[in-house]
């Protein structure tokens, strides 16, 4: 069983980047992939998002298995989706960059640690921070593909043109094998002109890179996180929900990755 790596990045904040990642996860896991979501983000939306609290993930996240104090597959904790598991995250992991300072290969602890983990996922998806540091950086160098989530509004592409330089220097030092797997439209409206021209601009550009599936403004998808569930546990037949199944099956039937 080929085991797929693939994170979520875009230095940009609020661009659906968490929202990707719990419900890609959920999405896969609900296809009966096995499945891990790795929060990668010291805000821990990731792990409220799925439903987990504080009191359950104190003392055994994905910081403890950074600074070497717990084996990776101990981290890790079941989610309420079948084939799902999830590995937590909170703001412990803040201090991360700067205890590492000093660490070689420290852009290569996250690669380390997942090649180590006994349990074979098919699908292992990484939830980064809206920044280009070292954590983002230690994602995008365990990752086989990167997925770029781009919300449909006026300053969309600024930055992204950096993050793909940023993924090229990875490519060339650390990862060489690191693939876009595609750019992802967030936040779509399609009665919004806005909406649309962003589209257009970023299919022309960049064409094929783009998936099909576009993940529209949806209340209910933005509602989900404040009651711990994946979209497909809170409102099954939403239009955020039906987008995310067929953005997982764009993934798994029609190897887009």
């Amino acid at each position: 069983m080929m085991r797929k790596i693939i994170c979520m990045a875009n230095q940009k904040g609020g661009v659906g980047k968490t929202t990707t990642a719990i419900n890609l996860a959920a999405s896969l896991a609900a296809a009966e992939k096995s499945t891990l979501l790795i929060d990668c983000d010291p805000q821990g939306n990731a792990t409220s998002g799925m439903g987990l609290s504080e009191e359950v993930i104190g003392k055994k996240n994905l910081y403890h298995s950074l600074i070497d104090q717990l084996p990776l597959k101990d981290a890790v904790v079941k989610t309420q989706i079948s084939h799902l598991d999830l590995l937590p995250a909170n703001q412990d992991l803040v201090g991360i960059e700067v205890e590492f300072i000093s660490l070689d290969d420290r852009e290569k602890r996250l690669r380390n640690l997942l090649r180590n983990l006994e349990k074979d996922y098919e699908y292992i998806l990484i939830d980064c921070p809206p920044s280009l540091g070292f954590l983002t950086v230690n994602a995008l160098v365990a990752s086989d593909y990167l997925i770029v989530p781009l919300q449909c509004e006026y300053f969309a592409m600024e930055g992204l043109g950096h993050l793909l330089q940023t993924m090229g220097k990875i490519k060339a030092r650390w990862n060489p094998t690191l693939t876009l797997g595609g750019i992802l439209l967030t936040m779509y409206d399609n009665r919004n002109l806005l909406s649309r021209r962003v589209s257009e601009d970023v299919r022309s550009h960049f064409g094929n890179r783009v998936f099909q599936t576009v993940i529209p403004r949806n209340v209910r998808l933005s509602e989900s996180p404040s009651h711990g569930l994946p979209i497909i546990l809170y409102d099954i037949k939403s239009r955020g929900a039906v987008s995310y199944m067929e953005l997982a099956k764009e993934i798994i039937t029609d190897g887009r990755l």
